[in-house]
């Protein structure tokens, strides 16, 4: 098989393959006869070209750094129960220390040397002397340890919502990380919208406290709280269906959160069929779970989601299996949302809507077809230049150009990336750079034209001598294009992609598919035939 025979089987294969994953995006290829034997995979369209809505959320940090701070109490207290050492008075100031009081002074340097293998990201802060030669600790992270939680809390965030979202079957989110501890979300072609926000925004933040009856609920309405308890609102379920809140007091901290549980699932009340969230505990969740209302029997564990109380039961016997449930009066789907917020992680800490922006489909429509003009006129514009400065090598120059589309959206397609406004120009842009490409070589070969080569060798000379150049040049702009999609936004990575994918396919049809139509032409003339160039 000769060079040029096996040159035109990879252009054949190359348009084959950008025809079968270009053509399903067009509806109405799509829902003919030929769709059902082309592939499956579209291009998907961004936020601006398909309309959907745009959030920004900022990560209560503070918040979680206090829970991992009540969290680590209750382990310090539990080792130190192990070594016989009585831990009393433990609260958090502030949400960024905690306070406690070693009750047995003896034992201060067995309780320090826990500390130290067991708590190495904490840091005594100060000790004093209480009543009785008791010793007061105030413990807090370290500046490392801190950065570090903060760090992973917005990280785990990002990836709780991508798996919430996920879940609600929402294609090609957008969701990343960005400074000052915020979380950018585009959601593309969102219908319900209303449901998607309350299931992002929800926190899911589970907590488990203990109630303390003994605190007077008429002076903590009034602001007047004893040191470590909080004022909550308990949600009460009348006989009539109806629901109100109760103020109840609690000990601020938490016993147990939501990042020990391991599955949350639907289920439905045998006695009058209504639904509620059963949980299962991670098996250190269990075992937390276990401990703690062996501690605590005949009193109330408040189960807290996201700061209110949905029951409060009395811990009648230590219950060990690590299981609990949520009840209220929660509809099928309301039920279901949470249990897919809690299934896919409880956020480590609140988040709050900071922005909301919502991009219509008639917005988003609109945009379309004005990128498709725009498209149309810029190949309009460059097949006539082409054309009529370059007479037949301008024809195939435009044939490359309409190759090159044609791979760019096929490449889209089959890596699943998502076409944005900024995606669009870097078509154009893409587009101006492969006839940029067939510009170099086509001058090349009227160069050695004017030198008196022959048409064949004019034209191996003109594809060999301007390759090199067009490589270095699509090389740099390969590089800008990388480190803008490694460091850009959403937008920004959109244009990055299509010029990368633009980068490969102009070289291909401009060094390859060019080459190979014109040596075709010059088998099919006489040697003295003048190129027509």
């Amino acid at each position: 098989m000769s060079s040029l025979s096996w040159r035109l089987i990879v252009v054949a294969l190359a348009t084959v393959f950008g025809l079968a994953f270009t053509l399903p995006s067009i509806e109405s290829v799509r829902q003919s006869p030929l769709g059902s034997i082309l592939p499956s995979n579209q291009v998907s369209l961004g936020l601006d070209l398909k309309g959907g809505i745009h959030l920004t959320l900022g990560v209560d940090v503070d918040k979680a750094v206090a829970n991992s701070l009540a969290q680590g109490g209750q382990d310090i207290k539990a080792f130190a129960q192990e070594k016989e050492i009585v831990i009393i008075r433990q609260n958090l100031v502030d949400n960024k220390r905690l306070e406690f009081v070693l009750a047995s002074p003896d034992k201060k340097a067995a309780f320090d040397e826990i500390l130290k293998k067991q708590f190495p990201g904490m840091t005594v802060e100060r000790t004093d002397t209480v009543d009785d030669g008791k010793i007061k600790y105030t413990l807090g992270f370290t500046a490392d340890y801190r950065k570090n939680l903060v760090s992973l809390t917005v990280d785990q965030a990002v990836k709780t919502i991508r798996n919430r979202i996920d879940q609600f079957g929402v294609a090609e989110p957008d969701i990343r990380k960005q400074a000052g501890d915020r979380i950018q979300i585009q959601l593309p072609g969102l219908k319900d919208s209303d449901r998607a926000i309350a299931l992002v925004g929800k926190t899911a933040h589970l907590e488990f406290k203990i109630v303390d009856e003994s605190a007077d609920v008429a002076k903590a309405e009034k602001g007047q709280l004893p040191p470590g308890r909080e004022l909550i609102m308990e949600r009460i379920t009348n006989r009539d269906g109806s629901a109100a809140d109760r103020p109840l007091v609690v000990k601020a901290d938490a016993v147990l959160t939501g990042e020990h549980i391991a599955d949350a699932r639907v289920n439905f009340d045998q006695n009058n069929n209504q639904p509620y969230v059963s949980l299962n505990f991670t098996p250190r969740g269990a075992k937390i779970f276990e401990r703690v209302t062996g501690e605590n029997l005949k009193k109330r564990m408040a189960i807290i989601l996201d700061g209110k109380a949905y029951s409060a039961p009395v811990i009648q016997d230590r219950i060990a299996g690590g299981r609990a449930t949520i009840t209220g009066r929660y509809t099928e789907t309301e039920a279901r949302d949470l249990a897919v917020v809690l299934r896919a992680g409880a956020l480590p800490a609140p988040v709050n809507v900071l922005e909301q922006r919502t991009v219509g489909p008639s917005l988003g429509q609109e945009s379309i077809d004005n990128g498709v003009m725009s498209i149309s006129v810029a190949c309009a514009a460059i097949a006539l230049f082409m054309l009529v400065y370059y007479s037949f090598s301008g024809v195939v120059a435009n044939i490359a150009l309409v190759l090159n589309v044609f791979l760019i959206m096929a490449g889209l397609s089959l890596f699943g990336a998502t076409l944005t406004l900024p995606g669009i120009a870097g078509i154009i842009l893409t587009m101006a750079m492969s006839v940029d490409a067939n510009i170099i070589i086509f001058e090349r070969i009227r160069e050695e034209i004017r030198l008196g080569l022959p048409p064949k060798a004019s034209i191996k000379e003109g594809f060999q001598r301007g390759a090199l150049t067009i490589l270095d040049a699509n090389a740099t702009t390969a590089i800008a294009a990388i480190v803008l999609y490694e460091f850009g936004t959403g937008p920004i990575r959109g244009f990055a992609v299509t010029l990368l994918l633009g980068i490969v396919a102009s070289m291909f049809t401009a060094i390859f598919v060019s080459r190979t139509l014109m040596e075709l032409w010059v088998r099919g003339h006489k040697a003295e035939t003048r190129l027509s160039i």
